[in-house]
């Protein structure tokens, strides 16, 4: 770990947040002290949300399903989730406008809305404003899992907040006695605590020197300080909680690693792992990226030694097109397997989980080959204690004015010329961000709008 007094003020603020984790925008309140955590969360029944993130889209013409409502029919590609018809929405013609021009922003602005231009920064994604109204009542404010780098959540100054890969990390930093015990992490956490208090000293005696742009930057630096504070103070607080207990099969099936090349079981690990906090309330809140638009990694063990880049890029090529397809296929089993365990792992209430967690899949792409950004392949599942009701395809392209339909060739299957709707939005003023907003109120976060909103879904 670099000395942060070696550092000047602008790398303080990269490391602190990068060293400190998720953050949130909270005060310390009552309900963080530990006597009083396992009272409090008895008494609010828990809400909870997943993303996992698709990267390159998907093979359109594979994955649409044309018809609407009640009676649809699932697509080759989305058939593994027909045993979760009743629970689950899938969802066509939203977009996100502010990706359109910025193809490959697509997975920074998923969960964000927001727009990334040469000189913008991003906002907060929806998982951190969410992460807001329940960390309250968790030991951590969110779990943030990536095959690589292309982590999902971002602060409120547009920070993108680091993310664990290896599976026997992810379940040591939720699970595990801190190396060195309670008291060495407890003096660690108030150094850093230390450290911020020095910074934020040296920074007020520069602040009558500085210029209105240069203060602007000061702001940022000093919202991020203040998140690193309260992190720091809630995890000290927390130390005295006793860890959940862990039964021995549990911790078998989640603190391993598995090779790469074993995507699937890696897949169902890390979702067992989500399940697990879930199950535990250590965090309400939880995003997975399946790999970034450049670097989504390849399945050896189904045939598939490409990239998913290098197969979203196909030019035609019909043998690539029908591995995305499987690859389409695979990612969705897995996600089926995420909502079989949410479905039959119950909470600390007795309920099952998937009543009170919405786990939306998808990806800020839709058609890799021309970086179509429209059309975004969305799933949303569960949360039917927090008032969904699902069983229906969603398509907001069908209810745009002038949408003459799906196009068909005489086999039935859908023509070429359906990329133009996976390119171009068929309905301008559905935004995915109308979905986020959803997701956030039924969460309890009282906002009326969310990044580039201008209406709220109903499901």
């Amino acid at each position: 770990m670099p000395s942060y007094l070696s550092q000047s003020w602008l790398i303080d603020r990269r490391h602190a947040l990068k060293a400190l984790g998720s953050c949130i925008s909270l005060p310390l309140l009552d309900c963080m002290i530990p006597l009083r955590a396992e009272e409090k969360a008895a008494a609010i029944a828990p809400k909870r949300s997943a993303f996992i993130y698709l990267a390159n889209g998907v093979h359109s013409l594979n994955y649409q399903i044309t018809t609407e409502g009640k009676d649809y029919q699932f697509s080759r590609s989305l058939k593994p989730l027909e045993k979760h018809r009743e629970v689950i929405t899938p969802i066509s013609g939203l977009h996100h406008p502010g990706a359109l021009s910025h193809h490959h922003n697509c997975i920074s602005v998923w969960l964000t809305g927001g727009k990334l231009g040469p000189s913008d920064r991003n906002t907060i994604s929806v998982d951190q404003k969410m992460a807001e109204v329940t960390a309250q009542h968790t030991r951590y404010p969110s779990m943030e899992v990536a095959i690589t780098q292309s982590s999902l959540a971002w602060t409120a100054d547009g920070v993108q907040l680091p993310a664990l890969r290896r599976c026997s990390e992810i379940f040591s930093s939720l699970f595990d006695e801190p190396k060195g015990g309670k008291e060495a992490q407890r003096r660690a956490l108030r150094r850093k605590g230390s450290v911020l208090d020095a910074n934020l000293a040296e920074v007020r005696q520069l602040e009558q020197k500085m210029g209105a742009e240069d203060k602007g930057r000061l702001e940022q630096y000093l919202t991020s300080v203040r998140e690193a504070e309260i992190r720091t103070t809630r995890a000290d607080a927390w130390l005295d909680t006793p860890l959940p207990s862990i039964s021995e099969a549990d911790r078998q099936r989640t603190n391993r690693d598995i090779a790469a090349t074993l995507a699937g079981d890696y897949f169902r690990t890390v979702y067992d792992l989500m399940v697990l906090a879930f199950q535990t309330d250590v965090t309400r809140v939880a995003t997975f990226s399946l790999g970034g638009e450049g670097d989504a990694i390849a399945i050896p063990e189904i045939g598939i030694t490409e990239s998913r880049h290098q197969l979203s890029h196909h030019g035609g090529d019909a043998g690539y097109m029908e591995k995305l397809t499987n690859y389409d296929t695979f990612a969705i089993e897995q996600f089926s397997y995420f909502l079989t365990r949410l479905a039959e792992t119950k909470d600390l209430n007795g309920k099952p989980l998937l009543g009170s967690t919405m786990a939306l899949f998808g990806s800020g792409m839709s058609y890799g080959h021309s970086h179509g950004n429209a059309n975004l392949p969305l799933v949303l599942a569960g949360g039917s204690d927090l008032g969904l009701q699902h069983g229906s395809h969603l398509d907001f392209n069908k209810s745009a004015k002038g949408f003459g339909g799906y196009t068909f060739g005489p086999d039935g299957a859908l023509t070429t010329s359906h990329y133009q709707v996976c390119s171009r939005p068929v309905n301008s003023d559905a935004h995915m961000s109308n979905l986020l907003l959803l997701m956030a109120q039924r969460m309890g976060v009282e906002i009326d709008q969310f990044g580039d909103s201008n209406q709220v879904v109903t499901i």
